[in-house]
């Protein structure tokens, strides 16, 4: 896909889309009220909010071209990273949203600093933000810089800097409110565009019963042999669950709509919103990888799987609104990424240790500032993580995230299901044994390729369970440890709505893995 296949018409469209999107953004601004707070919406968000929002920050380009490449190399496997994580999504919904709404809670290091003190806070969000310039931030980046660089030949500093300035004028303009009135409608176009070009590709393919016969048997089952590289059911089963309790659950980027929710019942069915949209990430965004396997099986570069289909499927003007809804998909986890880092660094480190006494004009101020410091770190890290070699770009996302998530996974389910967690026990979890991983992850990545690594959800795995016995054999040995009463859950009326939707989803999901295996 390059420049010259962008026709007028396709250009129109692209700045169709914008302008449209920049009327929402400045829309949404306005219904914010004059000197109210950038970060939580003024706690007005509603299911459908909340749902695209969420999804919309999981959906980058990450979801299109790597799912794609993954759906082309390997069949719908790589679902299992979509469809395993509603189990993560319920144990938001029913463990961690009433304690953190009920907490009344800004961010998710002000929810730790309650359950283990001020210096847990402290640590753990300077670990949230590098997290979120990492996982998020330069990741995002670098799966968008991919994309530009394909389209219009430039260089991958120049590709981030260009996403890096239209997310950040969202966030800076309106905060949390813009980017989740934007997202309703970025992530509608998206479902629509997505679904077009999978039935346009299974109609090219001669219908579903060709394209099963047209690609290898095994692409249709969810868990592989243990002797598979790229996707052992036995590390998916164990590892997944690691990262699906830090992605769901404890990242500030995700979890961040629903801490502006209107109360628990509409935290609640916008995260079960969630777990449907996410059965659509192996419909919209891997199958078109299988199908591009039909069509073209001896396409040099899986990378390019979605960009092919749509170059020689999709007409003039088409093209634009795919383009479009690429830019979409980048806008939307960016400016959600930037919104949570200027949350975490304002009111977690610069308002409660240097300026408690700070005005909402004079916190916004420097949240605004936070978010150009953090877009500009994150083009360095971009550059770097395109220096990895020998990882497929799924892999490469997966990977980096295994590495961050066990330090802040084994804190939270501790510190949630075992009051005994001392705060020495925490802390040295999110201090040694983040850099124990960090280490371990940057032998993995950067260091000489060996076949004594086990699979990196494997490793995964492994991390959590060594810094989980640190911190129980920590909390036991440490007597005089403070140990701090964890917030009680908010008590609502529950609804019935919200169990049945939530019992609905557990037996669809259910029913497609039986169907798949």
């Amino acid at each position: 896909m390059n420049t010259h296949y962008m026709q007028r018409l396709d250009w129109l469209i692209l700045a169709v889309y914008f302008i449209i999107l920049l009327c929402i953004g400045i829309w949404a601004s306005m219904r914010r009220k004059k000197e109210s707070s950038l970060f939580l919406a003024e706690r007005s968000l509603r299911w459908h909010h909340i749902g695209f929002s969420m999804w919309g920050t999981n959906v980058g380009p990450s979801m299109l071209i790597a799912s794609a490449s993954a759906g082309f190399t390997t069949g719908i496997v790589s679902g299992n990273y979509a469809w395993y994580a509603f189990v993560f999504i319920a144990l938001l919904a029913f463990v961690f949203a009433p304690r953190y709404l009920g907490a009344n809670i800004s961010t998710l290091p002000e929810f730790m600093g309650l359950r283990f003190g001020q210096s847990t806070r402290n640590i753990l969000a300077w670990y949230t933000i590098v997290t979120i310039i990492i996982s998020w931030l330069a990741l995002t980046l670098f799966a968008g810089g991919i994309l530009i660089r394909q389209v219009f030949e430039i260089p991958m500093w120049l590709s981030a800097l260009i996403l890096l300035l239209i997310s950040a004028f969202f966030t800076m303009m309106g905060g949390l409110k813009a980017v989740a009135y934007t997202n309703v409608y970025q992530m509608i176009l998206l479902i629509v565009v997505s679904a077009t070009l999978t039935i346009v590709g299974i109609s090219h393919v001669g219908g579903i019963g060709a394209l099963v016969d047209k690609v290898p048997e095994d692409y249709w089952i969810l868990f592989k042999p243990n002797s598979d590289e790229a996707f052992p059911w036995l590390p998916i089963l164990l590892g997944y669950p690691v990262m699906g309790v830090w992605f769901w659950c404890t990242d500030q980027s995700m979890v961040q709509p629903v801490l502006a929710a209107k109360n628990l019942k509409e935290g609640q069915l916008g995260t079960n919103f969630t777990g449907w949209l996410k059965i659509l990430d192996v419909p919209l965004y891997i199958l078109p990888g299988v199908i591009c396997f039909a069509l073209y099986p001896t396409l040099d570069n899986p990378d390019e799987a979605y960009l092919t289909m749509v170059e020689n499927l999709f007409p003039v003007g088409m093209v634009g609104l795919v383009f479009a809804v690429l830019t979409a998909c980048l806008v939307s986890t960016i400016g959600s990424a930037l919104n949570a880092l200027s949350t975490v660094f304002t009111m977690d480190i610069y308002v409660k240790r240097f300026k408690p006494d700070a005005t909402q004009r004079h916190i916004n101020h420097v949240g605004r500032i936070v978010t150009l410091a953090g877009a500009a770190i994150a083009i360095i890290l971009t550059v770097a993580i395109d220096s990895i070699k020998g990882l497929n770009l799924f892999n490469v996302f997966q990977s980096v995230l295994g590495f961050i998530a066990p330090p802040m996974t084994a804190v939270f389910l501790l510190g949630v299901f075992w009051r005994r967690t001392t705060t020495l026990a925490a802390n040295l979890a999110l201090t040694a044994g983040t850099a124990f991983c960090l280490i371990i992850g940057i032998l993995y990545l950067w260091g000489p390729s060996s076949d004594l690594w086990p699979h990196f959800m494997m490793l995964s795995f492994w991390l959590f369970v060594i810094l989980t016995l640190m911190m129980v054999i920590v909390s036991l040995c440490d007597k005089k440890g403070e140990v701090h009463d964890i917030p009680r859950p908010i008590q609502g009326k529950r609804s019935g709505w919200v169990i049945t939707l939530w019992a609905v989803l557990a037996l669809v999901m259910i029913s497609l893995y039986i169907f798949f295996n």
